[in-house]
C-alpha cells in the first residue's frame, strides 16, 4: 500500500511538471521570457535616422556610418586586457569602469564598450575582434551635417542615461536619442524603429541558428525626414554676420508663422557633438560661462524690448480711443515725472503719432501711456486691460512653438507691481518706463519677431513654428494654421505701420535702406545695468531692431538683438537690413552694410572690464 501511494505521488508531480512545462511552452510565451533566457541572444539592428532638410529642399542633416565595440559581460573570457585596450584605443581604467557599468545594467545582455568608430577603425579591427569572446562589432549610423549653421534649433543627439532606460522601456543602452532642438522635439518620428534578431544558443553558449525559425524577429523601420521652415542661405548668412557678436535673431514668414532664421550668437559647429569627442567638446562648449554658445539666445534671452515696443503702445492708445492719429504731444527734450525729467533723443518739439514713431519720441508714447490708464477709475483696471492687450500680441507668455525650450518673457500686470510696490502704491508714473519698452517688460527676440509679424498682419499671427513637412506629408498640428488675433481693430494698424514705414524715410533708420523693398521698421536702444557689488552700474546699451517687408505684402518679419550694440541702427539694424535683402532678392547690393557687418565685432566691448561707468558714443560715429 505505501508502495503504491509513493509511486501515486511521483507520478502525479511528474504529470503536474510536464504539464506546467507544456503550458508555459505553448501557452504563456511572452517576449519577456526571451531576455531572462540565457539561451537567447537579443541582437539589435538600428535604423538611420530620418534625414532633416531646410525649407527648400536643402539637406541639413544626414547620416554616416560609424561602428560600437559591444560586449555581454556573461560572455566574456579571460584576456590580456592591457593588449586588448591597445587594440582598442582607449584606458586600462576606463576599460575596468565600463566593464562593471555593463555588469550592473546585465550581465546577459550587450552594453557599448567603444561608441562610434570611424571606418578606419572598423577595417583594422573587424578580423581581429573574433579573438576576444564576449566582445563584437555593431554598426549604427551617425549625424552628418550638411552646414556649419544652426546648432542650437537642430540640436545634438546623445547616448541614453539611466534615467532615460527608466522612463522608456523602448531604449536599451547604448542607444542614442534626440538631446536639444529638432532632435528632441522630433525624436519618435526621426529615431525610427530598431529591429531585433534572437539568436539560439547550445550549452557550449555558440550560436546555432534563429531562435524559432526567426519567426519573432523584426525589421528596422527608418526614421522619417523632415522639413524644416528655416531658410539654409538666410540662416548660414545670418550667423555670418554675427561673427564676434552677441545676441538673438529671428525671422519669420508673416503669413504663415513659420520660422525662417533662428540665429544665437555666438554659436558652434553642430558637427563638434558628433563621434568619440562629442563629450569632450560639449563639456568645452557648455561650460563656457563667458560667451555660452549653447545658451540659445533667440529663445532664451529676455532684454527689454526697448523702442520697437513704443508701436504696441500707440495700437493699444489707438484701440482704447484715447489718441488718434492727430494727437500730440510737446517733448521737451524728454519728459516729466513729478519733479523728475526722463530724457529723449528724438530733438524735442510738438510731435503728432507719425513723427512721435519714425523719431523715436519717448515723450509722446509717455502721454500715451498715461491716457490709457486715465480713461479707467483705478490703476487695477488700467493695468488689466493694457496686460491683456500687450498679451493679445503673444507677449508674456509661452508662443506654444515646437521649439522644446525658451523663455516666457514678461508682461508685468496687477499682481506684479502690488508684490513689488504693495498694494494701492502704485500708479501709473511709478512704472511709465514701460511706455518706451524699459521698466518690467521683457520679451525674446523671439517675441519680438512675432509681436511685429502681427503687426506685418495688420491685427493676427500664426503660432510661430519649425516644421514644414513629416515624410512628405504637408499635414502638421493644426495649432500652427490656426490664426490667433489681437485685441486690436485692423484699421489702428495702419497709422502705426507708416510710421515704421517713414523710420526708414526720414527717422533713425534712414542710412540703412534697401533699394527697391518698402521695409517698416522701429529701432530700439535698450539701456543695460548690472549690479557689480550691490551698486547699480550700467553698461554699454544694447541694440534692437524689428522690420518686415514688403509693407504691402509682408515676406518676412525679423527681430535682432544684440548685447552692448549700442543704438538699434547701429548693429541690429544693419543686420536686419541686410537679411532683409538676402531673402527677398536673393542677393545684397547694400555691400557697405555688409562690409561693416561681417568685419566689425564687439569683442572689444565684451572684453571690457566693468568699471562702473557708462559708455557713451555718438550717434553716427564708427
Amino acid at each position: 500500500m505505501k508502495k503504491l501511494l509513493l509511486s501515486s505521488i511521483i507520478i502525479i508531480i511528474g504529470v503536474t511538471f510536464m504539464g506546467r512545462l507544456s503550458y508555459l511552452q505553448l501557452f504563456s510565451f511572452s517576449p519577456n521570457q526571451i531576455l531572462e533566457d540565457p539561451a537567447i541572444k537579443k541582437v539589435y539592428d538600428y535604423p538611420e535616422r530620418g534625414y532633416i532638410y531646410d525649407r527648400n529642399g536643402e539637406l541639413l542633416v544626414g547620416n554616416q556610418p560609424a561602428y560600437d565595440v559591444m560586449v555581454i559581460p556573461r560572455e566574456v573570457q579571460p584576456l590580456d586586457t592591457l593588449s586588448f585596450c591597445n587594440l582598442l584605443g582607449i584606458e586600462k581604467s576606463d576599460f575596468v569602469s565600463k566593464m562593471k557599468k555593463a555588469r550592473i545594467y546585465s550581465p546577459r545582455l550587450p552594453s557599448v564598450l567603444v561608441p562610434q568608430l570611424s571606418k578606419e577603425d572598423y577595417a583594422r579591427l573587424q578580423e581581429k575582434m573574433r579573438h576576444f569572446d564576449g566582445f563584437y562589432i555593431q554598426k549604427r549610423s551617425l549625424r552628418f551635417y550638411d552646414t556649419s549653421s544652426a546648432a542650437n534649433v537642430l540640436g545634438y543627439i546623445s547616448e541614453v542615461n539611466e534615467r532615460d532606460l527608466q522612463a522608456n522601456p523602448y531604449y536599451v543602452a547604448g542607444e542614442l536619442k534626440g538631446r536639444t532642438g529638432v532632435e528632441k522635439q522630433y525624436e519618435d518620428i526621426l529615431r525610427g524603429r530598431k529591429g531585433v534578431k534572437h539568436i539560439q544558443k547550445d550549452r557550449f553558449n555558440r550560436d546555432i541558428g534563429a531562435y524559432k525559425e526567426g519567426k519573432l524577429d523584426t525589421l528596422p523601420e527608418q526614421g522619417k525626414e523632415v522639413q524644416l521652415t528655416l531658410d539654409k542661405a538666410l540662416q548660414e548668412y545670418g550667423e555670418q554676420l554675427m561673427h564676434g557678436k552677441r545676441g538673438g535673431i529671428v525671422a519669420l514668414e508673416p503669413s504663415t508663422g513659420e520660422i525662417l532664421s533662428m540665429i544665437s550668437g555666438p554659436t558652434y559647429d553642430p558637427s563638434l557633438l558628433v563621434g568619440r569627442k562629442r563629450s569632450a567638446n560639449y563639456t568645452k562648449l557648455h561650460y563656457d560661462s563667458i560667451a555660452k554658445p549653447t545658451w540659445d539666445r533667440s529663445i532664451l534671452a529676455e532684454p527689454s524690448p526697448g523702442s520697437p515696443f513704443k508701436a504696441l503702445n500707440a495700437l493699444v492708445g489707438l484701440q482704447e480711443g484715447v489718441i488718434d492719429s492727430k494727437t500730440k504731444f510737446t517733448c521737451y527734450n524728454g519728459f516729466y515725472v513729478g519733479n523728475k525729467k526722463r530724457g529723449c533723443h528724438c530733438g524735442g518739439g510738438v510731435r503728432n503719432m507719425n513723427s512721435g514713431i519714425f523719431r523715436s519720441c519717448n515723450a509722446y508714447f509717455a502721454g500715451t501711456f498715461r491716457k490709457i490708464f486715465g480713461k479707467y477709475q483705478t490703476t487695477d483696471e488700467g493695468i488689466r486691460v493694457w496686460e491683456n492687450h500687450m498679451r493679445s500680441f503673444g507677449l508674456g507668455n509661452y508662443l506654444g512653438t515646437d521649439i522644446p525650450t525658451g523663455r516666457p518673457g514678461r508682461i508685468p500686470g496687477e499682481a506684479f507691481y502690488d508684490k513689488w510696490y504693495g498694494n494701492g502704491s502704485w500708479a501709473s508714473s511709478t512704472i511709465i518706463s514701460n511706455s518706451i519698452g524699459q521698466g518690467e517688460v521683457a520679451a525674446t527676440p523671439l517675441q519680438l519677431a512675432n509681436m511685429t509679424a502681427a503687426i506685418a498682419n495688420r491685427g493676427y499671427f500664426f503660432t510661430p513654428h519649425i516644421i514644414k513637412r513629416i515624410g512628405g506629408s504637408n499635414t502638421i498640428d493644426s495649432k500652427f494654421t490656426e490664426i490667433r488675433y489681437t485685441t486690436i481693430d485692423k484699421e489702428h494698424f495702419e497709422p502705426v505701420i507708416e510710421g515704421m514705414t517713414n523710420v526708414y524715410k526720414y527717422g533713425t533708420a534712414k542710412w540703412i535702406r534697401i533699394p527697391e523693398i518698402q521695409i517698416a521698421g522701429k529701432t530700439g536702444t535698450v539701456e543695460n545695468f548690472t549690479r557689480i557689488d550691490g551698486e547699480r552700474v550700467q553698461l554699454t546699451d544694447h541694440s534692437v531692431f524689428v522690420a518686415f517687408a514688403p509693407v504691402e505684402n509682408p515676406k518676412i518679419a525679423i527681430a535682432v538683438y544684440i548685447e552692448n550694440g549700442y543704438y538699434g541702427a547701429r548693429y541690429a539694424g544693419h543686420i536686419a537690413s541686410l537679411m532683409i535683402e538676402k531673402y527677398i532678392k536673393g542677393n545684397v547690393t547694400r555691400k557697405d552694410l555688409e562690409k561693416k557687418m561681417l568685419e566689425k565685432t564687439l569683442e572689444h566691448e565684451y572684453a571690457k572690464p566693468f568699471s562702473g561707468k557708462p559708455f557713451k558714443i555718438n550717434e553716427y560715429e564708427w
